[in-house]
């Protein structure tokens, strides 16, 4: 029998697609599924609904436990072959509005502050020490097992785990899997199918390749359309069609998220950029927000349906179980450190590459140089990707500091003292909040 631990399972529609998908999974059907949160509420509501798929789409062939706080953290992970990471550390409250409130005052704006910039960095902060916590759990009750990382800011904490402990871990997103399909269907491309190739980092990913099933490059039609949609008219997307127009290629995440990865569009002296590019400022507390709002007549909703059912998602954490499993080959895009897979990016950076999963494990292509360009735009995001991680390693102010210095777009908006001050207030509201550790000169 397969154990599969959840580890932030109130993340209740999350925990759906992910566990039904393992439910639809043959190999999987039997499995012990460990449900873990610290949030009682949450995770009793995922508990009934993670039982109700298991009765409807699997006729009861799985087993279902319930693990509530970190004192029945070991148990959840007891003997797991794969543990799903889906937690927030700090939430929405306190942790996103400190986050998104303190940068405001000083002039800085962001958009997701879940993957870069200073929420990201902050974020990163917070959550490392836990999953140092989940890690030296793993090293002892489930020392093989695969830890499968959904959690933002993706680089920062897969940098982390993979260089700085023992465990297996693969980070895992949604955006590389729709973002070709997403691009032709936005310009009105219409093939029977396609081939693509893409590499780079987390959220900064590159289409390197796109190809319909006869070999014939779509990137000329693709770069063509581009121009006309975004002359004929304004539409959301404008900021990933900017890097497509000036730097030659298109990026697997959305544009708001891009948005705050650079010094190019984000601008307080450059207020009509704003519009012009149809950034959202604010959007991922305001998603929070609607969310929260949202979740209970959405519950009720999927309680009272009658039935609560479930189709394979796109996501990957059932593929790579399955593959695992029955060492049947499927190629994924995983994150893992460098190592020369992209030799013109530093080999102790996370990047995001396909990859090949079969019963041996997982085994990341060599990718070779990225144009140049691209490989510049990375290092941007790399270096205070590196940087976060040093400074939850060794808790100074200064390797905090440092990150926040070289992030593209703090550092295009304020100063080197305003940086400083942020920052030293971020650190005290977080440990006010009781979610960061003390940080010492």
């Amino acid at each position: 029998m397969t154990k599969i631990t959840f580890l932030g399972a109130g993340s209740t529609i999350f925990a759906k697609n992910v566990l039904g998908d393992c439910m639809l999974t043959e190999s999987l059907q039997d499995s012990h599924i460990a449900l873990y949160d610290i949030d009682e509420e949450r995770l009793e509501e995922s508990w009934l609904l993670i039982n109700a798929l298991n009765k409807n789409i699997n006729e009861g062939r799985a087993s279902v436990t319930k693990h509530l706080g970190e004192e029945h953290r070991k148990e959840a992970l007891q003997g797991a072959d794969f543990v799903v990471n889906a937690i927030q550390v700090g939430g929405y409250e306190p942790c996103t509005v400190i986050d998104f409130e303190i940068p405001k005052k000083y002039g800085l704006r962001q958009t997701i502050g879940d993957t870069l910039g200073i929420g990201g960095i902050m974020r990163a902060l917070r959550t490392i020490p836990v999953l140092e916590s989940i890690a030296r759990d793993m090293e002892e009750v489930c020392p093989q097992a695969w830890f499968l990382n959904y959690t933002n800011p993706m680089a920062m904490l897969t940098g982390y785990l993979q260089r700085y402990t023992k465990i297996k871990t693969i980070g895992l997103c949604h955006s590389v899997q729709v973002c070709s399909k997403c691009l032709l269907e936005g310009l009105g491309i219409r093939v029977d199918g396609y081939k693509d190739f893409i590499a780079g980092i987390n959220h900064m990913g590159w289409l390197l390749k796109i190809e319909d099933l006869e070999g014939n490059d779509l990137y000329p039609l693709i770069r063509e359309k581009a121009l006309e949609k975004s002359k004929r008219e304004q539409h959301s997307d404008r900021v990933r069609f900017d890097y497509l127009k000036y730097f030659g290629y298109y990026c697997t995440e959305s544009s708001e998220h891009n948005a705050e990865y650079n010094p190019f569009f984000i601008k307080a002296d450059h207020p009509e950029l704003i519009e012009e590019y149809q950034i959202p400022l604010d959007e991922y507390p305001r998603r929070c927000v609607e969310q929260i709002e949202n979740w209970k007549k959405q519950r009720d909703e999927i309680f009272q349906s009658g039935t609560v059912t479930h189709e394979r998602s796109r996501e990957y954490a059932s593929r790579i179980m399955e593959a695992m499993k029955t060492d049947q080959p499927y190629r994924i895009a995983g994150n893992v450190i460098n190592k020369g897979i992209i030799t013109n990016l530093p080999a102790n950076a996370c990047v995001e590459v396909p990859c090949m999963v079969d019963g041996m494990g997982i085994h990341p292509v060599w990718v070779g140089e990225l144009p140049e360009q691209l490989a510049a735009m990375n290092r941007t995001n790399i270096n205070p990707q590196l940087l976060a991680i040093e400074a939850a390693v060794s808790k100074k102010k200064s390797d905090l500091y440092r990150a926040a210095f070289l992030d593209p777009h703090t550092a295009a908006e304020l100063s080197l003292d305003e940086i400083v001050k942020m920052c030293d207030e971020l650190v005290q509201e977080h440990q006010k909040a009781g979610y960061l550790r003390e940080y010492h000169e």
